[in-house]
């Protein structure tokens, strides 16, 4: 049931959003359990100047390449597994798109079940009467 956002640069080669958002959908499925199928993704290419980022925070420096994953999700998992989903999605990025792992920068808004519809105006895991 993730909803992500992700959100770059438009100076990335055609193509490269999507494979971003790839890589994090095949992370979710096989680290955090996220059904076949279940991609929601909504990808927005920024100019430059409107990523506005510090040159450093917490000793992590910074580049005009940052990319930012802001991943909606149902509560209820683990801090090892968030580490883990974060390690995945840096390391497949890392590897595959050649991406410096600073420039990941990854959000995670934990919410109820019921906090979704996917469609027709209805709450489809509603709390059982």
């Amino acid at each position: 049931m993730p909803f992500v956002r992700i959100d770059l640069s438009k100076k990335h080669q055609e193509g490269f959003a999507q494979q971003v958002g790839e890589i994090v959908y095949q992370v979710m499925t096989a680290h955090i359990n996220v059904p076949k199928d279940d991609k929601f993704q909504v990808i927005t290419k920024h100019e430059s100047q409107e990523l506005v980022v510090p040159k450093s925070y917490l000793g992590i420096e910074y580049s005009e390449d940052i990319i930012f994953i802001q991943v909606t999700l149902n509560e209820g998992r683990t801090t090892e597994l968030k580490k883990k989903f974060y390690k995945a999605i840096c390391e497949g990025l890392v590897e595959r798109l050649k991406v410096r792992p600073q420039d990941i920068v990854i959000n995670l808004i934990e919410v109820n079940k019921e906090n979704w519809s996917f469609g027709n105006g209805e709450m489809q895991y509603a709390p059982k009467d």
